[in-house]
């Protein structure tokens, strides 16, 4: 059996002292592999996602990354050692323009940024037309575009993208969801914690269904898709 390139064992985390949101998470995410996170609002998503980049430390529980424990390291520490994060919300630099948002992105990078910031302009072409446009004059997908493209620059082993159709049209939605595959087909390994279960899930290797901060479904992509209960429970469907 493949080694798992994230583990995240039995985590408890949350904002507040002795207020946990996550309940004992533990969650694989193995190389190459697309991951998706879905459940109900509050159910812990984006708080699993802050917990494995560092943004909040576990109360309890280890997360283990390439072979090396991360619990309880900051963002500076966990970024070198090969992971990408991609917030919901401010997630780009609005006053800096497509080109300086991607050198902020390449900062430790050993890789010459030139080169860098051309495979972005050829994986994101809008971003490549806007290169020197600021940021917050972007539309929403296009900053999204310009999100992703800076958490590459660091060539990640792990991208964790946290909701990243929210707010989008549902052309963008397409698009995003579009060069996640991509990004994913060039054997990046995705966690992906989105709202849009059901598209999520038919691009997913495996998914799991978190709930009251505990993970209560895991599975295959397609198999919980087409689970009747979880189905019912958080994709709205009937069967």
């Amino acid at each position: 059996m493949t080694t798992p390139l994230l583990s995240v064992e039995s985590v408890h985390a949350g904002y507040i002292k002795d207020v946990d949101i996550l309940q004992g998470i533990s969650i694989n995410v193995y190389p190459g592999e697309l991951v998706t996170i879905i459940g109900p609002n509050g159910a812990g998503k984006s708080t699993l996602a802050k917990a494995i980049f560092g943004l909040i430390t576990p109360h309890t529980g280890t997360i283990v990354f390439d072979g090396e424990s991360i619990t309880g390291l900051k963002p500076d520490r966990i970024v070198p050692k090969g992971v990408g994060y991609v917030p919901q919300i401010a997630n780009v630099f609005r006053s800096l323009s497509v080109e300086e948002n991607l050198d902020m992105g390449a900062y430790i990078s050993n890789t010459p940024t030139k080169k860098l910031k051309q495979e972005m302009y050829d994986r994101f072409p809008k971003l490549g037309d806007r290169r020197k446009q600021r940021a917050g004059t972007l539309s929403g997908g296009e900053r999204q575009q310009l999100a992703m493209a800076k958490a590459l620059m660091v060539q990640p082993k792990l991208l964790i993208l946290d909701e990243p159709s929210a707010a989008l049209s549902p052309l963008m939605v397409q698009s995003v969801f579009e060069q996640i595959q991509e990004i994913k087909a060039s054997g990046m390994a995705i966690l992906l914690v989105e709202q849009n279960a059901k598209k999520a899930l038919q691009i997913s290797d495996r998914g799991y269904v978190l709930e009251s901060g505990r993970d209560r479904f895991e599975g295959r992509g397609i198999d919980l898709l087409n689970d009747p209960q979880v189905g019912e429970l958080y994709l709205g469907l009937t069967h």
